[in-house]
């Protein structure tokens, strides 16, 4: 009988020794880890092209939208890769006059806008020091559609407080032979769940490869700020 209880004895410390080091050896990574879950995004993209200087006159405006999944790796760590329709260009205003001759006023704008579309597929790594705000970095790779060259000129002219203005335009597909079909560039960002479903979020992108293929890549890329919302499922 003695050694059944000292048999029984054994065993019990055996397996109790057994789970307590399962537990000390659980790995850190994955305490606390969100499941996996899907959502979609939209917003607004203000782009423009490396040649231009950074301003209101270069920025051209347009939007993206698509879906995502978010992986999480560790509670404090997730990869999230995206599928998005995403708009990138230029604009730029070639000139800007005002005029005023006795009681007449003359204001004159003429400026071009290059639209591009592409499918482009983020993969952002995102760490979260706090549980609702997160910073992310990535590759971002993308695939030219389509895209258009638009001209715009306009005339206001302004006497005892009422206008009358003419304007122009001319619009122009974008020759694929001449563009690089593969877009490649590096994006880091920021967001902020609002709540458990619903976000926000900003990014930018520089590309690294060029646009055109007969000019330099120095000179040629896109370059893109983002801001928009995301719901999680």
């Amino acid at each position: 009988m003695k050694k059944l209880f000292l048999g029984l004895a054994l065993t019990a410390g055996t397996l109790a020794f057994a789970q307590e080091s399962t537990t000390v050896n659980t790995s850190p990574l994955k305490k606390d880890v969100q499941p996996v879950r899907f959502g979609i995004k939209a917003g607004g993209n203000s782009a423009y092209f490396s040649e231009q200087k950074f301003g209101m006159n270069s920025q051209k405006l347009g939007f993206h939208a698509g879906a995502f999944v978010n992986i999480p790796i560790s509670k404090q760590f997730s990869f999230q890769p995206e599928v998005l329709y995403n708009q990138m260009g230029a604009r730029d205003v070639a000139y800007s006059t005002e005029t005023t001759t006795g009681a007449t006023t003359v204001k004159t704008k003429g400026e071009s806008k290059v639209t591009m579309n592409y499918i482009s597929v983020p993969l952002m790594v995102q760490m979260r020091p706090t549980d609702k705000f997160y910073i992310e970095a990535g590759p971002e790779f993308s695939y030219f559609i389509n895209g258009k060259t638009k001209g715009e000129a306009t005339v206001a002219s302004t006497t005892g407080g009422i206008t009358t203005t003419t304007s122009s335009s001319q619009s122009d597909d974008l020759n694929k032979d001449a563009i690089n079909r593969f877009n490649f560039g590096l994006g880091l960002g920021l967001g902020y769940d609002i709540t458990n479903n619903i976000g926000i979020s900003a990014r930018y992108t520089n590309s690294l490869t060029k646009i055109e293929k007969s000019r330099p890549a120095a000179e040629n890329n896109n370059r893109v700020f983002q801001l928009g919302l995301n719901y999680k499922f």
